[in-house]
């Protein structure tokens, strides 16, 4: 179905309900490291309750690792930088979404290395600076799978 791309996460529970949502989406989760908590951490764990053993869950050594696997699929990125809405873009099945790490968002080599209708953002109330790591992730997904009929599994 869709992708989700966690770039060096930085807090457990965040990726724990990424784990949780990817499950319940279909959509296969990666995570790049170094990650700034091991997959046995409590947190991360009671965050995704038992929902881990149901997620595909792919541990990249790195960003071009990552990248290479995704070659043959469309790739947005998620960033307050964005220029694009995200509700503003059609999505198909397939396509990989990239989130930053929560304490400095995607590095500008990546931003650059995607086209710029495909650096999407989320809308914000003027003077903040971003959604918590897991809703911006929420989000996104439920848009794109909404717009591929939620897989026709409803």
């Amino acid at each position: 179905m869709f992708d989700v791309i966690l770039y060096q996460p930085e807090i457990p529970p965040n990726t724990g309900n990424i784990i949780r949502l990817c499950a319940n989406t279909a959509a296969r989760l990666h995570l790049v490291k170094p990650l700034g908590f091991t997959l046995e951490d409590k947190q991360l764990l009671r965050a995704g309750l038992d929902y881990h053993e149901f997620a595909t869950i792919t541990v990249h050594e790195s960003w071009a690792d990552c990248a290479a696997s995704m070659e043959d699929r469309r790739l947005f990125a998620v960033s307050t930088k964005g220029t694009q809405r995200y509700d503003l873009v059609d999505y198909a099945a397939g396509d990989a979404f990239v989130f930053g790490p929560e304490g400095r968002g995607l590095p500008a080599e990546i931003l650059a290395a995607v086209s710029e209708q495909h650096c999407i953002r989320i809308p914000m109330a003027p003077g903040n600076r971003s959604l918590n790591l897991s809703n911006a992730v929420a989000v996104v997904i439920y848009e794109a799978w909404r717009q591929v009929d939620f897989g026709k599994t409803m």
